[in-house]
């Protein structure tokens, strides 16, 4: 089997396929937000899951699947035993040809499932991860990986996720020459665990970096994400699960309390009218919905990960992203550099 994803240039017109049924606000939003692709971006789509559970599809084809994965069930067993649910078959769909890309806001573990086990495992790379986009205000994002695949993982993993970063941030942000940079506790080489001491060696052997054409940077720390001093962050998913919900919640409490700062009297209120604009305009730029969702790299087809409470406009970005890492062709280029 090939890389599904062609060469940069060559608009596959495949349909991406959309797992309706997974997800917080399934299949309702799931499907507006399909349909949204379709009609405003012009991005053939096909639902995947219980026909008579989606409501209007605006004449979207559909992929029937009589299985739902529940977002707490246990990922493994629900993939082997479940063979008929939306995850599975969206992920077929890709393997057969069908679709172009998979996109899920269902259970994490579960989508990774599905795609590995139907699409199967870039030549090369030892266990895929999932690349977060970091919203950084001014600057393009920074992808944090692994955000949560591996739990547990071993140093020489990291290369790789290093290679495979850099390979996403080129294919999806433009970026030339990425830097690469490990998250730890301190700057200088000689912090962190066992573990990131091994790791930043691994890291410090330059040929990776000069495969995919990148610069390795060194250690970073948990403030340096957000900024513009770095475009790919590699840990561990355990470390890189526990770093992305700490983001989340912090910006979140963040914007809660600028709410209420900007509520409390006559004067604030005035000001938070005035400042409206440009809140608004930060608040769309670092929302989750505008990033559309992370990828799992490393398997044979693009797989976006959405988050589990996307609404509309979260899948309709999703789709977007899912179908330009086609057209780009970064299973491809992931694939060149595995082997180098």
């Amino acid at each position: 089997m090939e890389p599904l994803s062609g060469p940069a240039g060559l608009i596959n017109m495949e349909p991406v396929a959309v797992d309706a049924m997974g997800g917080d606000s399934a299949p309702g939003e799931i499907v507006a937000g399909a349909r949204r692709a379709a009609d405003e971006l012009g991005i053939p789509v096909v639902l995947v899951g219980r026909p008579d559970e989606m409501g209007d599809t605006g004449g979207l084809e559909v992929i029937e699947a009589s299985e739902v994965i529940p977002m707490d069930a246990e990922p493994g067993s629900s993939v082997r035993t479940m063979k008929d649910s939306s995850l599975v078959r969206a992920a077929e769909a890709v393997r057969d040809g069908l679709a172009s890309a998979m996109v899920s806001a269902g259970n994490t573990g579960a989508a990774m499932g599905a795609a590995l086990l139907r699409m199967g495992r870039v030549r090369g790379i030892t266990r895929p991860a999932i690349a977060t986009p970091i919203p950084t205000p001014g600057a393009s994002p920074t992808t944090l990986l692994d955000s949560g695949a591996n739990a547990e993982c071993r140093p020489e993993w990291l290369v790789q996720f290093a290679r495979m970063g850099s390979v996403y941030a080129r294919d999806r942000f433009g970026i030339k020459r990425p830097r690469v940079g490990l998250l730890s506790i301190g700057e200088e080489a000689g912090k962190g665990n066992d573990f990131t001491k091994s790791a930043f060696e691994k890291l410090s052997d330059g040929s990776w970096a000069q495969d995919v054409a990148a610069d390795w940077i060194g250690n970073v720390e948990g403030r340096d994400i957000m900024t513009s001093d770095v475009d790919v962050v590699v840990t561990d998913g355990f470390t890189g699960n526990v770093t992305l919900k700490a983001l989340e919640g912090s910006l979140r409490a963040l914007f809660g309390r600028m709410l209420v700062a900007i509520d409390t009297d006559d004067t604030s209120r005035k000001a938070g009218e005035m400042l409206a604009p440009a809140l608004d305009s930060m608040a769309q730029e670092i929302h989750p919905d505008s990033v559309g969702g992370a990828l799992l790299l490393g398997v044979r087809g693009v797989c976006v990960i959405s988050h589990g409470a996307s609404r509309a406009a979260a899948v309709m970005n999703a789709v977007r992203v899912a179908r330009e890492m086609v057209n780009a062709g970064m299973v491809g280029h992931i694939a060149a550099t595995a082997h180098s």
